[in-house]
């Protein structure tokens, strides 16, 4: 009896753990972003065979000639997989097949009405559905509102005529990966899982028990997805108050910063959170309104959610501020000055743009009429719609150049003496300048 049989037997759990269990199991990864992709890799890197699908053409060939386009993911972690045929990528879904373990890792954005937007889920499932089969594990790991894996996908499986956790088995286990976090990997973060059945969870719990050191089981699909959902608002929340803080501060001319630490020696009930010009990634803007949407729905309002929203999407304005009153306290009208954004990623060290506050902060600088230019070591060209920027290096001659330079990401590639020692005017919203001897020019959140 062939491995295909195996798995389409009475058993099909049981055929389908020792699959898990032996190593021989094939996994297909719909979605190679950064999610995907690092999962794709650590599979491969656990002994298992790793079918790659994505729709993004470019995506495939880069994966297929064994080059990563992701900085966490090593490329010759990439190259040594796709040599040995345990990592390959296509656009199509066939791939799924062959595949023991599906799992689902496509975006799911925000509609411009603030909803969500689970398309690509939708998407990805209808094109899966043809070669489903029997003996299989469909894994969700999109972050969505809770009852997606249940009221979403459920259906279309058991619309194939599966019977969930008899004949297919279904859970969702939510991503975790942190773009530019050396110290935690997908081998080292726990793993949620959440069944619709006790088989499913368990199945699942083997699956990821091949990559990650511990795995966590909850009850259901909506209690591993609420969980995601609470670690994102929990972030938004405290980020939100930890901008009002500065705000705050400002108001009374206390350093915010100086304060944050300070309160952070206490070695028990406090969090260090920091103030910055907004909130961005894919995570920590859209994945608390997953949450209230949901509960709106169900008639409950999430004032909290609400509130740090509204605070976190207000400082690139207040960014925007700092800059005109700086440049007028020096006798300059924002209209026509030289500002030079320092970083336009959303987060320090890495190269993702999306839902950066960034963005917004140059989208209304542009607005003003100032000249603007960029710097960022990750982002060589940046597409502001109507119009395309080429990154300028970090010089004395750039920096001496500008009327102003803002720092909204503080890359550790900056070179933060020679930003302080020749730029005439700073406006500095990380802090990264805090160690500086001039502070007459700096200006802070």
């Amino acid at each position: 009896m062939d491995r295909r049989e195996r798995l389409e037997t009475a058993d099909r759990a049981g055929a389908l753990a020792e699959e898990l269990c032996s190593g021989a199991a094939v996994a297909a990864v719909t979605g190679l972003g950064y999610v995907g992709l690092s999962l794709a890799v650590a599979l491969g890197r656990a002994g298992l065979t790793v079918r790659g699908i994505d729709v993004d053409l470019e995506r495939v060939s880069l994966l297929q000639a064994g080059r990563s386009y992701i900085g966490d993911v090593a490329e010759e972690d990439v190259r040594a997989l796709v040599a040995a045929g345990r990592l390959s990528a296509s656009t199509t879904f066939d791939a799924a097949a062959e595949a023991d373990v599906v799992v689902i890792c496509v975006p799911t954005p925000l509609r411009k009405s603030r909803e969500p937007d689970i398309s690509f889920i939708l998407s990805a499932v209808d094109n899966l559905l043809p070669y489903v089969h029997a003996g299989q594990l469909v894994i969700l790991e999109s972050t969505t509102y809770p009852g997606t894996t249940e009221e979403v996908l459920q259906p279309r499986l058991e619309g194939q005529g599966f019977v969930i956790g008899r004949d297919l088995f279904l859970a969702f286990s939510p991503e975790r990966v942190d773009p530019g976090n050396r110290r935690f990997t997908t081998e080292n973060i726990p793993k949620v899982v959440g069944g619709v059945t006790p088989a499913c969870t368990e199945l699942a719990a083997a699956f990821y028990a091949k990559v990650t050191r511990q795995v966590h089981r909850v009850s259901s699909p909506r209690v591993a997805e609420t969980a995601k959902l609470l670690e994102n608002t929990f972030r938004s929340v405290n980020i939100a108050l930890a901008n009002e803080l500065a705000l705050a501060c400002r108001a009374i001319q206390v350093d915010p910063w100086e304060v944050i630490e300070a309160a952070a020696t206490k070695p028990f009930g406090f969090m260090a959170f920091y103030p910055g010009p907004g909130t961005g990634g894919h995570c920590i803007p859209l994945d608390p309104l997953y949450l209230s949407w949901k509960l709106r729905l169900n008639g409950f309002e999430t004032r909290f959610i609400a509130l740090a929203d509204e605070v976190n999407r207000a400082m690139p304005r207040h960014v925007l501020a700092l800059v005109a009153d700086a440049l007028n306290d020096r006798g300059r009208c924002l209209r026509g000055s030289r500002v030079l954004v320092l970083g336009v990623t959303y987060k320090r060290d890495v190269n993702d743009v999306r839902e950066s506050p960034a963005l917004e902060v140059i989208r209304m600088l542009a607005e003003k009429g100032s000249q603007l230019s960029y710097a960022d070591p990750y982002v060589p060209e940046l597409d502001l719609g109507d119009a395309k920027l080429a990154a300028v290096p970090v010089t004395r001659e750039t920096l001496a150049a500008a009327d102003c330079a803002v720092i909204l990401t503080d890359h550790r590639a900056f070179d933060y003496t020679l930003i302080a020692r020749e730029a005439p005017l700073v406006v500095d919203v990380r802090n990264a300048l805090h160690d500086a001897a001039d502070r007459a020019k700096i200006v802070t959140l």
